[in-house]
């Protein structure tokens, strides 16, 4: 880029985003440089207000603005079934579906090795805390269907397990609408060791 001074840092900065390449980073702050001065204000007014009120849930650990959350403070949920989640995002994604009615954990990354992020770096700690309340009667290892989030997986539940409390996986397998035929041999194999009864 030829431009030096604000607009190059402004582009650096919408370049350092998860997901923003540097042609989306320019149209973004060029997008912004266009608009009305009201429109960077209230930008910029919303990212400091979110970056200072938001914390994380005593409980579940997800970003809050409230403590606890909304979540963990609504008296419908069912408080003996846990679902743990990887990051706040997937809160999002599980509470779009509306079927989940138990309350979450987020463990706020997963096992890596190889980037240095082990049992320490997650919430581990305070979720087998929060089991070893007596409260929990099931756990749900909602964490992703990679490398990474398997192995996360297969840790907690060795750690929860002796707890007497049922721990279960999401089941992996083909999307809603998919058909056989484009379907990768892991997704087959995971839909079928998923199979259940009719």
């Amino acid at each position: 880029m030829h431009n030096t001074g604000p607009v190059a840092r402004l582009v650096d900065e919408f370049a350092r985003l998860p997901g923003i390449g540097p042609k989306t980073a320019q149209r973004l702050a060029f997008y912004i440089l266009n608009q009305p001065a009201e429109t960077a204000g209230r930008l910029a007014a919303a990212l400091l207000e979110a970056r200072e009120s938001t914390r994380r849930c005593t409980v579940c650990l997800n970003l809050t603005d409230q403590e606890p959350c909304a979540v963990c403070a609504d008296p419908r949920r069912t408080p003996g079934v846990i679902c743990v989640v990887e990051q706040p995002r997937d809160v999002l994604a599980m509470e779009k579906s509306r079927s989940f009615k138990g309350l979450y954990h987020v463990l706020h990354g997963s096992l890596s090795p190889m980037n240095g992020i082990g049992p320490d770096e997650l919430t581990v700690r305070e979720l087998l805390k929060r089991i070893g309340e007596g409260k929990v009667k099931e756990v749900i290892l909602a964490t992703n269907p990679n490398v990474e989030g398997d192995a996360t997986a297969l840790y907690l539940s060795r750690l929860i397990q002796p707890l007497n409390v049922r721990v279960t996986r999401l089941a992996h397998g083909l999307p809603v609408g998919a058909s056989l035929e484009y379907a990768d041999e892991i997704t087959l194999s995971k839909a079928l060791e998923g199979r259940r009864e009719l």
